[in-house]
């Protein structure tokens, strides 16, 4: 039952928030389709409320990357920070860079490195077309926002130069048959994912298939 609230609570705020395209390509062949996420607090007892454990298994995902304790993660779309306070716990001598394009996300994200003690885990905002990573990272993961990103072969193929040399990127995202998730026109069929990934220069170098809900891939750079 707390799934089934979890899910209708997400599907009210989407239908509450504002639709934004995205600066560069709105719904081209690549494209994607956003919302407003601002208003952190709101979203934070959606995004971290721990029924979603149960399903996004976290741990599990991130155990999946066999990060090493020095290594620099970059989490896109990183929301109020339910991957980037786990990331940062994950790489006590590394760094984590929670990125997002909402300036409200990105307060709270900063606020909680320090409510957290994370001091490893450092908030950066983004831009719609960029991801603005800092620095070149070891790994990229990007959790349920593939779908959200416009014109996304030019953004990956961009988003690769922040990869250092061996680095990966992880996408994980909703399957068309979910129960949960975005609208069924938002979600992209792994292949696609792949497909629009092998265009941007990448190529696949693991897919792990224990979520109930989403797929889960690795790419590198080729």
């Amino acid at each position: 039952m707390r799934i089934v609230r979890w899910l209708s609570s997400l599907l009210a705020l989407v239908a509450c928030s504002s639709p934004r395209k995205h600066e560069h390509g709105g719904h081209a062949a690549h494209g994607g389709m956003a919302h407003r996420f601002d208003g952190a607090e709101r979203w934070a007892a959606v995004f971290d409320d721990p029924a979603r454990d149960a399903w996004q298994e976290p741990d599990r995902v991130i155990a999946s990357l066999a990060l090493d304790a020095t290594m620099t993660v970059a989490d896109v779309g990183a929301g109020t920070g339910y991957f980037a306070v786990r990331l940062a716990r994950a790489v006590p001598d590394g760094k984590v860079y929670g990125i997002d394009i909402e300036p409200d996300m990105v307060r709270y994200m900063t606020e909680r490195a320090e409510r957290e003690g994370l001091a490893n885990l450092v908030a950066v905002l983004g831009a719609p077309e960029d991801a603005r990573v800092p620095e070149p990272v070891d790994v990229i993961l990007i959790v349920d926002t593939y779908h959200h990103i416009a014109d996304r072969v030019p953004y990956f193929t961009r988003l690769a130069g922040s990869l250092r040399p061996g680095g990966r990127l992880a996408i994980v995202d909703f399957t068309p048959e979910s129960p949960m998730g975005p609208p069924a026109e938002m979600r992209i069929p792994v292949d696609r994912v792949l497909a629009e990934l092998a265009e941007a220069g990448y190529r696949e170098v693991a897919r792990h298939d224990f979520l109930p809900n989403q797929f889960f891939v690795e790419v590198a750079r080729r």
